[in-house]
């Protein structure tokens, strides 16, 4: 089988993953916030749902958090999204936004404690690793290798960065994203248990995975 090539170029410019005719860009369009958004969401109310809700108002907040600088688009010949991988740097990540922006929408008491919630699955940068902030693919765009593509950019994005590995966390109740990221390379380097704290995002682990993109 030929294997997949991706080149990661600015927005104006094209990006060819040749296998499956699908182009990836760096950021996102202004006009697509509100998909990103609502993309976002769908993906990870299972680990942010409990802390993020109700939805009109996580949306609200994704909407106005999403920094499209640390963001990967698959998209396909027309140009549509098919969909979008984040990563954080000591620069920045897909989403940014603090306890201002979340009292905007929550206001100050809903604010504080989602602030607090969310900042128990906080993951500190590494020097030499670069953390995925997120991958999700439109439901018109599964099966057709968007998630495939979005992977081998990430990695690449890591060796444009001078980085040697690739980070991420997948929740116990997600196999299949464990599967996929198992077949692109990453390997598991341990599990973190929530405990009590299950009640309050509803799951009950997370397992780091890790890539070598060195090799």
């Amino acid at each position: 089988m030929q294997r997949a090539k991706v080149n990661i170029k600015s927005h104006k410019q094209q990006a060819i993953f040749h296998m499956c005719a699908i182009s990836i860009t760096r950021g996102f369009l202004q006009t697509e916030r509100t998909t990103v958004a609502n993309l976002y969401w769908e993906a990870f109310s299972g680990k942010l749902g409990r802390v993020m809700a109700p939805p009109p108002k996580a949306l609200a907040f994704f909407t106005s958090a999403l920094n499209p600088a640390f963001a990967l688009s698959a998209r396909n010949n027309a140009g549509d999204l098919m969909g979008l991988a984040g990563f954080k740097t000591t620069s920045g990540a897909l989403i940014e936004g603090g306890l201002k922006e979340m009292a905007a929408v929550y206001g100050w008491p809903g604010a504080l404690w989602r602030g607090t919630a969310l900042s128990l699955l906080e993951r500190d940068t590494v020097t030499d690793t670069l953390l995925m902030d997120g991958l999700f693919v439109a439901p018109h765009a599964r099966g057709m290798g968007a998630g495939t593509a979005l992977i081998a950019a990430i990695k690449q994005q890591a060796i444009h960065q001078g980085l040697s590995n690739v980070r991420l966390d997948v929740i116990d109740s997600n196999p299949r994203a464990r599967a996929l990221y198992e077949r692109q390379g990453f390997v598991a380097t341990g599990t973190d248990h929530l405990g009590p704290l299950r009640h309050i995002f509803g799951f009950n682990s997370a397992t780091k995975m890790v890539c070598d993109v060195t090799t």
